[in-house]
């Protein structure tokens, strides 16, 4: 896990960090929807790449591009991830769930060549999750593709190292000729603020727009 630790003294958000550091839930979430058209278009067209696998890669670069996107805290201290990755939930054919590990790649075509083998492994399994609890270079993501949300809470246990973000995508639907994806993003204060969630979210946007990865 390369990275560096941040210093604290220097940082221009040490007092928000030590403020948030105290509360009991200190994260917070946002939902909102994203423009998703060309992508879309793209599938529906026959497209040899994946719907999921294009707005998972997309989003976990936009997160690397955001400094505190990959931020996570040990102990009384703040680690800087130099690359974080993806952890999904993965639905088996009998409606239970897997958890699988996507790594960021500088290229989609590699994300995407290794995704599918990763997802049909975790689309096969039995019994356990693989649940890698001691990674935190991680973006926690799930995906709802039956229900347009409009707002969401996680499950969370009582842990004050647990910083890491989590981003669910939604039911995409049409509305006046655009389609839509419902997206939560849930972030721990300490760490992030909302406009850093906002950078990540253009950032994500603007890939979104480009149509491809």
């Amino acid at each position: 896990m390369a990275g560096s630790w941040l210093d604290l003294d220097g940082w221009e958000r040490r007092a928000q960090f030590r403020f948030f550091r105290t509360y009991d839930q200190p994260f917070f979430s946002l939902c909102t929807e994203l423009d998703v058209t060309r992508l879309h278009e793209r599938a529906a067209a026959g497209g040899a790449s994946s719907f999921f696998l294009s707005t998972l890669y997309l989003s976990l670069r936009a997160a690397n591009e955001t400094p505190e996107m990959r931020l996570r805290i040990r102990g009384d201290r703040v680690w800087s991830h130099d690359c974080i990755h993806a952890g999904s939930t993965i639905l088996r054919e009998n409606e239970t769930f897997a958890f699988a590990y996507l790594d960021f790649e500088s290229t989609y075509a590699r994300f995407e060549e290794r995704g599918r083998r990763v997802i049909e492994s975790a689309r096969g399994s039995t019994g356990g999750l693989d649940a890698q609890d001691e990674r935190d270079d991680l973006i926690h993501y799930s995906v709802l593709p039956w229900i347009r949300f409009t707002s969401l809470m996680h499950a969370r246990r009582s842990n004050p190292e647990d910083s890491v973000p989590k981003v669910v995508f939604g039911r995409h639907f049409e509305r006046d000729g655009v389609r839509w994806m419902p997206v939560s993003v849930d972030v721990h204060h300490a760490l992030v603020d909302g406009i850093h969630v906002a950078h990540f979210l253009d950032r994500f946007q603007n890939a979104l727009n480009a149509g491809e990865p």
